[in-house]
């Protein structure tokens, strides 16, 4: 009896909301904190979690959630981090060849302003979480081998489609993998000889929901990503990608993550890169100096230094990177968004494979690679310092 009278009430709402002029015309994302069966069918499932499910609910789903006691949380949106202020990546001197084939920061990584090609990186997958990637771009076409958009509104993910229709993830993605091309004319990566896996969880405006997210995490980990790069991040935290980051991380993955663009302000790291879990990178400028912008992580000195939640771990290039665009040609971009993918590329190429933790050991072979930079020892806004060959 109580069944067949929640189906009505259940009917009579969703009727409501079909035919009332007034009813909400834009959807709100939700997780429901339920994993009845009857639930999942009320409202539609975007994507199945442990302890619930998320959906895109309208008002009158919401309505009807508060009478029958249904806890709903509103599911979290990140953003894609470059430094400029509007959110959207501007692109500088758009070129349609390199001014340099091994950018500064990659030189700066390699510790070799004379080096004209990189290598290194074969065997590795890197996850690049972001807004996917124009993969018919020269200089990544032969690095990409697998292709996922889990921004799709219809599907939880569509196989076989990561287009870049914002560029942000093609610039990321270039700064890791790119190989110069089939003539050798384009630019280089750090690690130009990894398997990209293109996970496009962020929107063409730059704004990624954490449950596309959070699923993308364990997709890549469950095939077989080794490093995980999330150039995107907020200032707080989700609860569907901490747990996420958990999951891959103890599967064994290396997660790197941009540290923010809210500095100078101490304890200003952003989620995930706050977690202890997570890689957190900064960004600095060709002279090795941390560009004011870049976020800052606590003022806890330790010596030696002891990573803590909300530490930057590294900082690296990220005032004025060139790398690949979504049109086949070549921009300038700043943010540590940039920063990022230099550690994670540098990752790639030290990959400790036979190691039995490869990336306990990859992550700590960083720091022993690391320059110190200014001010000397543990500070909040470089950490280790900038990790190099």
């Amino acid at each position: 009896m109580y069944k067949k009278l929640a189906y009505l009430l259940v009917f009579s709402f969703f009727l409501g909301a079909t035919f009332t002029a007034r009813a909400a015309t834009e959807e709100t994302r939700f997780f429901v904190k339920s994993t009845s069966p009857f639930w999942k069918k009320s409202f539609g499932v975007r994507h199945n979690f442990e302890d619930g499910f998320t959906t895109e609910a309208t008002e009158w789903q919401l309505r009807l959630a508060k009478i029958f006691g249904i806890e709903l949380e509103p599911v979290k949106k990140l953003h894609i981090l470059p430094s400029i202020p509007s959110g959207k990546p501007a692109a500088v001197n758009v070129r349609h060849k390199p001014a340099d084939q091994t950018p500064w920061g990659v030189e700066a990584v390699y510790n070799d302003y004379l080096v004209e090609k990189t290598t290194g990186g074969s065997g590795v997958n890197v996850a690049i979480l972001d807004t996917g990637i124009y993969k018919a771009h020269p200089d990544l076409k032969s690095r990409v081998g697998e292709c996922k958009d889990f921004t799709s509104p219809k599907l939880p993910f569509a196989d076989g489609k990561c287009d870049d229709k914002n560029g942000h993830g093609t610039h990321v993605a270039g700064t890791i993998a790119a190989d110069g091309g089939a003539d050798g004319l384009g630019i280089y990566g750090i690690a130009p000889g990894v398997k990209v896996l293109a996970y496009k969880v962020c929107m063409n405006n730059g704004s990624c929901w954490a449950d596309d997210i959070a699923v993308a995490l364990r997709t890549a980990t469950d095939n077989g990503a080794d490093i995980i790069n999330l150039s995107l991040g907020s200032d707080t935290e989700s609860k569907l990608i901490t747990d996420a980051v958990a999951y891959a991380s103890g599967k064994g993955a290396l997660i790197v993550a941009a540290a923010g663009n809210d500095g100078p302000y101490q304890g200003s790291i952003d989620y995930p890169a706050h977690s202890i879990e997570v890689i957190g990178v900064g960004a600095i400028d060709a002279n090795t100096s941390v560009v004011e912008w870049s976020s800052r992580g606590s003022n806890s000195k330790t010596q030696p230094y002891v990573l803590e939640a909300g530490d930057i771990e590294f900082a690296a290039p990220g005032a004025n990177v060139e790398s690949t665009w979504n049109d086949g040609g070549y921009v300038i971009l700043s943010g540590t968004s940039m920063a990022t993918p230099h550690v994670s590329g540098l990752a790639a190429k030290l990959w400790q494979k036979d190691s039995l933790n490869p990336a306990l050991e990859t992550r700590n072979l960083l720091r022993q690679f690391s320059k110190d930079l200014n001010p000397a020892g543990d500070d909040d806004d470089s950490g280790w310092g900038l990790p190099t060959l």
